[in-house]
C-alpha cells in the first residue's frame, strides 16, 4: 500500500513538473503597494499636540501614541501638517514657530527640540513614511489666539497678505507670495528626510458672504464678498495679461502646483508629491 501511494505521488509530481513556465510577458503585473495613510492635523490643535503649552515630554508622548496606533492598525504613512498658517512646526529662518506648540506664535517649544525631525525619525523606526503637509495660502486661522510674530509674512510683507472673512490669506496672484511658499517647501525637503510633500487647501478660499439684513425674506440668498485681490489683478492687467478673472485665478493655482512639483524633485527626485483633491458634487455646490 505504501509503495503504491509513493508511486502515485511521484507520478503526480512528475505531471506537475512537465508544465512549462509562462513566458515573462504573460505573468500578471505585480500589485502596487497600497498607500494607507492618515492625516495628523496640527492647526487649532486638532490632532497634535492636543493643546498648546504642553511640555516637550508630553508632546513627544502624544506623538509616539499616534505613531504606535498608526503602525498597530496597519498604516504605512503619516501626513503631518507642518505649515498650518505660514508658520512652522520645526525651526525655520523663513517663518515663525506655530502657536500650537507653545501658545505663542514665534516662541519655540520648552525645552527646545525639533518636532519634525523627531516625527520623521520615529515614523521611520516603525516602518511608516512621513509626508510633510503644507498649506500654501492660509496665513492665519480663525481660531488663532496669539498675535502675529514679528517675522510672520503678515508683518514683514503685509502687501502679500489679504484679509478675507475671519482669516488671512497669501494672495495667489502675488508672485512673491508663491516664491515664499516655494522657498519654505524647498527648505523642508532639503533639510529633512521626508518621504513626501503633501498640499492641502491649494485653492482660493471658500466664498465669504455678507450677513442678511434684519427682516430679509426666508428665501433670500446672502451676497458673496469677492476675494480682495485687486492690487495683484491690476498689476497683472497692466503687464499685458489678458485672462478673465476666474481663469487668471485658476492659472495662479496651477502654476504654483507645477512649481512645487518641480521644486520637490529638483531637491530630491525620490520624494513623492501629493495633493488632496477637492471635488464638487454638483455645480451649485
Amino acid at each position: 500500500m505504501n509503495r503504491l501511494f509513493i508511486l502515485a505521488l511521484l507520478l503526480l509530481l512528475a505531471g506537475c513538473a512537465v508544465q512549462p513556465p509562462l513566458p515573462l510577458n504573460e505573468y500578471p503585473p505585480a500589485a502596487p503597494r497600497e498607500f494607507r495613510g492618515a492625516w495628523v492635523a496640527t492647526v487649532a490643535n486638532i490632532d497634535w499636540p492636543s493643546k498648546p503649552r504642553l511640555p516637550a515630554a508630553q508632546q513627544r508622548s502624544e506623538m509616539l501614541a499616534l505613531l504606535d496606533r498608526a503602525s498597530g492598525i496597519g498604516l504605512n504613512a503619516i501626513v503631518l501638517q507642518v505649515r498650518p498658517a505660514a508658520d512652522a512646526l520645526y525651526p525655520s529662518t523663513l517663518e515663525p514657530w506655530s502657536e500650537v506648540l507653545s501658545g505663542e506664535q514665534g516662541q519655540a517649544p520648552e525645552p527646545a527640540y525639533d518636532p519634525l525631525a523627531e516625527w520623521v525619525e520615529q515614523a521611520h523606526r516603525r516602518g511608516l513614511e512621513l509626508h510633510a503637509w503644507f498649506n500654501p495660502y492660509r496665513a492665519r486661522h480663525h481660531e488663532a489666539k496669539s498675535p502675529l510674530a514679528p517675522n510672520h509674512l503678515g508683518r514683514t510683507q503685509p502687501g502679500l497678505v489679504r484679509k478675507y472673512g475671519e482669516l488671512l490669506w497669501l494672495d495667489p496672484g502675488e508672485p512673491a507670495a508663491a516664491a515664499h511658499t516655494l522657498a519654505v517647501i524647498r527648505d523642508v525637503v532639503r533639510r529633512y528626510d521626508v518621504d513626501g510633500v503633501h498640499v492641502d487647501d491649494y485653492f482660493y478660499p471658500y466664498p465669504v458672504t455678507k450677513p442678511l439684513p434684519a427682516g430679509a425674506r426666508k428665501d433670500a440668498k446672502p451676497e458673496e464678498v469677492d476675494f480682495p485681490d485687486e492690487p495683484s489683478r491690476k498689476r497683472y492687467l497692466a503687464g499685458g495679461g489678458r485672462l478673465p478673472l476666474t481663469d487668471w485665478r485658476r492659472d495662479n493655482v496651477n502654476r504654483l502646483i507645477e512649481q512645487i512639483h518641480r521644486a520637490v524633485h529638483e531637491e530630491k527626485p525620490w520624494v513623492k508629491f501629493g495633493i488632496s483633491p477637492f471635488g464638487l458634487g454638483r455645480p451649485d455646490r
